[in-house]
């Protein structure tokens, strides 16, 4: 009888502990996404990582685990763990180019949209929460990366994400006019 009390208050102290511990793991949504905003900012002003991918059309920074599955003049998509980030580039349009963020502001369908700029560049991150997921659009100039990500790995999609759209570098088709 003794140790079956013993038993019982072992296991319900274990049990009051994972809830606590679960709880207290537990991020705000809204915390997640003024991280990933801040995280966003910050690879936007960390210097440019150089391109370590020749592509057909494209020159850009792939981080470590992605994998280019298809490419065209002015798309790719790659793919990471089963996920995919969907990469545009409109090489008419300038760093300073406010485009993709202006028509992100017109869909009015976002939890987060935030931008940032200094005198050479300008970029965003514009953010929707979907069914427990995050739509993640960002950009720099004419650079667009999008994915659907997790709240777990909302943070470091967004810092790769980053990464890549800052590095892009348009490579002049040979014998293009």
């Amino acid at each position: 009888m003794r140790m079956e009390k013993f038993g019982f208050l072992t296991v319900s102290i274990l049990l009051i502990f994972v809830i606590a511990m679960s709880i207290w793991s537990i991020e705000p949504t809204e915390e997640v996404l003024t991280e990933a905003t801040d995280v966003a900012e910050n690879q936007f002003e960390q210097e440019i990582k150089d391109p370590n991918e020749e592509l057909d059309h494209f020159s850009l920074f792939v981080p470590e685990g992605f994998e280019v599955e298809e490419q065209s003049q002015n798309n790719v998509i790659l793919t990471k763990d089963n996920q995919t980030y969907i990469l545009f580039y409109n090489k008419l349009e300038s760093d300073t180019s406010k485009l993709n963020y202006e028509a992100a502001m017109e869909m009015e369908d976002h939890d987060k949209l935030v931008s940032f700029e200094d005198q050479d560049r300008f970029g965003y991150i514009n953010i929707a929460e979907r069914d427990d997921q995050f739509e993640v659009q960002l950009g720099v100039g004419g650079v667009k990366v999008t994915t659907i990500s997790s709240k777990q790995e909302l943070t470091e999609d967004v810092k790769s994400m980053m990464n890549m759209a800052n590095s892009l570098a348009y490579v002049e088709e040979m014998g293009a006019s």
